[in-house]
This record gives structure tokens, sequence and C-alpha cells, in this order.
């Protein structure tokens, strides 16, 4: 069972690792798969016509994550859409450590249970090689965020990287760690 109180490293460290240790048979405790790293990424695609928008949610999405963001850019050209190569379309930032525990530990304990109509996260949603994607549609779930001073509301990807190589793997180790998956 997993403790509030606990910070997800030593809950990691003191229970996670023997639980899967026995319960996949690994002889060496580095065989147990760990996190890697948790990206936040918010597509922004207004901002090719308004630089000022990249801005406002670069400032939002460092107070979120802790860490300032780095602005990504189209790869190519699209006319339909158009944008040309190099414009500004997101801003993502990647944590690693300590940001990255504890980023996760408001993440699954502050602002997974502040989602509306929120019944559990989808236990489908990892990509074959152990990484979980999820989606948040809105940025003020998060505690950092004032309502009053949001102008624009914005979505965010986040994903979970896992040195897993297997999606039971990753599955059982975020479960451990007090994701709450929907029961299937």
């Amino acid at each position: 069972m997993i403790a509030k109180n606990k910070p997800l490293k030593e809950l990691y460290f003191n229970e996670i690792i023997p639980s899967m240790m026995k319960e996949y048979n690994y002889k060496n405790e580095l065989q147990v798969p760990k996190l890697s790293k948790v990206i936040i990424n918010m597509g922004i695609g207004e901002g090719t016509r308004n630089s000022e928008i990249i801005d406002i949610h670069a400032k939002e999405l460092a107070l979120i994550a802790g860490q300032k963001p780095v602005i990504t850019k189209a790869k190519r050209s699209i006319s339909n859409f158009k944008l040309r190569e190099g414009m500004p379309v997101g801003v993502k930032v990647t944590l690693r450590g300590m940001q990255m525990y504890n980023f996760l530990y408001k993440l699954i304990h502050v602002v997974l249970p502040k989602l509306r109509d929120f019944r559990g996260l989808n236990p489908n949603s990892f990509d074959g090689r152990g990484n979980y994607s999820l989606g948040l549609p809105e940025q003020l779930v998060f505690p950092e965020m004032k309502a009053d001073k949001v102008k624009r509301i914005q979505g965010m990807n986040i994903v979970v990287v896992t040195t897993s190589s297997t999606n039971e793997e990753a599955r059982s180790l975020l479960k451990g760690l007090g994701m709450p998956f929907k029961k299937v």
C-alpha cells in the first residue's frame, strides 16, 4: 500500500525493488526497472501567429515543472497550416532526478485527484517499451496556477519514461509508485 507522505524515491528503494525482485524473479537489484525521466509537453498551435502566447505558456510550464522549458520548433513546412520550418509550435521540459520524483508525487497525490470525473488512468496507454503517456486537459489543475492569472487554457502531454522492456513491468512499477490506474 502507498503511504501518501513517503517520498517516491524512498518508496522505490524500500518497497518496490524488493517486491518486483520477488514478482519477476530478478537476480540483481539493477535488473529492476526504474524511472528514467518525465517529459511534459504543451503543443501550442496558435504560437505560430502569436509569439506572446508561447512566452506565457513557457512561464506557466516553468512554474509547474520547476525548470525552464525549451521552445519546440516546427521540423518542416506545412502549407495547409501556414507553418514554416523553424516556427515555434510548443514548449517542453524534461525532468530527471529529484525534480522528476517531486513532480510525479505532485501529479499522483494532488493533480489527478483534482480532475473532474476522474475514475483512474487508462492502463493501456503504454507504448510497448514500458513508457506511459497521459494527457491533461488544462494547466489549472496544478496548485501553482491561479485561475485569475491564466489568460488561455492549454492542455499538456506527460510521458513517464522507464527502463523496463515490457509494458507489464512498467505497469507494476508505476502502480507501486501509486499511479491510479482504472480497473479493467
